[in-house]
């Protein structure tokens, strides 16, 4: 390969690794074209990226990056791919779907939220959320005693009324 074209792959995956928040490192030794081009389809329709890499290419890409991604450089080693996504499980349950009817792809690392996972332990991963979704489980629990307070107001002024009522006909 020229070297004019390793910079344009060191490039690519330079502006990759800055658009996308979150990179899952696989290994998809063995697999057939056929096999490839299924998990391609799977991410596409998942708005995740793959791409297949040489490990120099992206470990170059990575160093020149924004972020600090050198924890994730022992799992450079053998046959890398690597997908690119903006949320951070969806890798994770869209390989887990694959698994069911194959082997692999194996996960050597993940690299989501800016922290580092390493090995291939898909329910975890399945099972991270994203930045969203916990701020929606936080707002949730805020909500959640101000909601109790408001209708112990509510129902306990009905109760209060009530009371009044029947203690005012009482008299009469």
């Amino acid at each position: 390969m020229k070297i004019e074209q390793k910079s344009k792959i060191v490039d690519a995956l330079i502006k990759d690794l800055t658009d996308y928040e979150h990179v899952y490192i696989t290994d998809m030794s063995g697999f057939s074209v056929e096999m490839v081009n299924q998990l391609r389809r799977l991410c596409f329709r998942r708005d995740v990226k793959l791409r297949v890499v040489k490990n120099t290419l992206l470990k170059r890409a990575m160093e020149a990056a924004q972020l600090d991604y050198s924890e994730i450089y022992p799992a450079l080693a053998g046959p890398t791919s690597v997908m690119f996504t903006h949320t951070g499980n969806v890798p994770a349950r869209l390989i887990k779907e694959f698994r069911a009817k194959n082997a692999k792809p194996m996960v050597k690392a993940a690299f989501i939220e800016q922290a580092v996972y390493f090995g291939d332990n898909i329910e975890a991963l399945c099972n991270v959320k994203s930045k969203e979704e916990l701020i929606g489980d936080l707002v949730a629990l805020l909500q959640s005693p101000a909601k109790n307070v408001v209708s112990a107001l509510k129902s306990g002024g009905g109760k209060l009324a009530g009371i009044v009522k029947t203690l005012s006909e009482r008299e009469n």
